[in-house]
């Protein structure tokens, strides 16, 4: 931990010097076009949106509001890889990466009947595209969805879930079989279900299949957003990672949103960057980042002790957390609430230390985090120099990228 501060600025000195570091994102350039040429993918956290939500300006209105929309532009820039897909897929298949165009399946009315096919079949089916074309795995969906029916045994509805987190896991057009064919308002009552595999097995069979596009929409109608919060809370590890993912998913859908953290996710996603697993943190953090462009998301994640651990969480260098910590950080530092959480956590001091020891990538979002606290603040600017940050940031600007160079020269 650092234990040497700059001297630079006596506590009572003016905190003239800092503004002008801090305004260095008022000179870049509007970078709409780099947002543009984005891909619209499950993982798309839009930072350009968090820009819109931010608090009124500052007295220095324009060169404040500029300096806060170039923040969060570059943001985006630095956050293509916020989420990288190992961090964050359905079974660990790394499916997210295989996101396709949907080919059109409905069933056929002259497909096998149910009884027809043996289940235990799928444990070794090859399900690859030559080796079962659709009107092969048909039969198999349609007995895997009589078998989720109310009056079926326990048993029979665990081992179905299962069945069809194995079928969705692989194709799309198999996911959207499975879609039309009357699983998903099956498989949400096992959300509740008080036996933890078929909970778990049930969470994963409908993240699965939300990673086809318009399974969300038919998975939002089934009202399974309460559930999957409900198996967020109370279920195993496993489920918990996977129904953070669902409800990111299910986000795609921007109305969603505000019905996600209204239900309840922002707390036991919380709960989940404390004590999840490192792949448990990844899913938290980025369920987070995409939730709360929502202002009042943001709000809920500052009441649920959110700023907390993602203080802490700066602090785990090799992981793949910090730099997702520091993007979650200043988007709740776009709100007052949020950096005066931000500020009394011990968040500045954290992210002068990443400026002094972190690698380079880590050192542009804490500079990018910096920005947003700062912005609107002229108490955090002293507060940044106190800390020491000047001789940092003088150096990054000598040896840092041209992005981090561009972030901390002053006009």
């Amino acid at each position: 931990m650092r234990t040497i501060r700059s001297a630079l600025l006596h506590p009572d000195s003016p905190p003239g010097p800092t503004s002008r570091v801090m305004r260095a994102a008022a000179a870049a350039d509007d970078a709409d076009s780099d947002m543009e040429n984005l891909t619209d993918s499950v993982i798309d956290f839009r930072l350009s949106e968090l820009a819109a939500t931010a608090g009124p300006a500052h007295p220095a209105a324009v060169a404040k509001s500029s300096s806060a929309n170039a923040a969060a532009t570059e943001m985006l820039e630095l956050s293509r890889d916020f989420s990288d897909y190992s961090s964050f897929n359905s079974d660990i298949s790394g499916e997210l990466e295989r996101l396709a165009a949907a080919a059109s399946a409905t069933p056929r009315s002259d497909a096998p009947q149910p009884g027809a096919v043996d289940l235990n079949d799928l444990e070794s089916m090859d399900l690859s595209e030559d080796a079962s074309p659709l009107e092969r795995v048909e039969p198999f969906v349609l007995a895997c969805v009589q078998a989720l029916g109310p009056d079926a045994a326990p048993d029979a509805r665990r081992a179905a879930a299962a069945r069809i987190r194995l079928l969705a896991k692989h194709r799309s057009d198999i996911r959207e079989l499975v879609g039309v064919s009357g699983a998903i308002p099956a498989l949400v009552p096992l959300l509740r279900s008080t036996d933890p595999v078929a909970q778990e097995n049930a969470v994963t069979a409908l993240l699965n299949l939300s990673l086809e596009e318009r399974n969300r929409s038919a998975i939002t109608a089934a009202g399974a957003i309460k559930p999957l919060v409900y198996a967020l809370r109370t279920g195993t590890a496993s489920a918990k990672q996977n129904a953070a993912c669902a409800l990111l998913s299910l986000s795609g859908i921007e109305e969603n949103r505000a019905t996600i953290g209204a239900c309840g996710a922002i707390a036991p996603l919380v709960a989940l960057l404390s004590a999840g697993s490192t792949r448990g943190k990844k899913d938290a953090l980025t369920t987070l980042y995409r939730l709360c462009s929502a202002r009042r998301n943001k709000e809920r994640a500052v009441s649920a002790g959110g700023v907390v651990p993602l203080v802490h969480l700066i602090g785990e260098r090799g992981t793949g957390t910090s730099e997702k910590a520091m993007v979650v950080l200043a988007s709740l530092a776009s709100i007052p609430d949020g950096r005066d959480a931000v500020v009394e956590a011990g968040g500045i001091p954290a992210l002068v230390e990443t400026i002094e020891d972190g690698p380079a990538r880590e050192k542009e979002f804490a500079v990018v985090a910096l920005l947003q606290l700062c912005s609107e603040s002229s108490s955090n600017r002293a507060l940044l120099v106190r800390e020491g940050a000047i001789p940092p940031l003088v150096a990054l600007s000598q040896s840092g990228s041209a992005r981090a160079k561009h972030k901390v020269l002053c006009d």
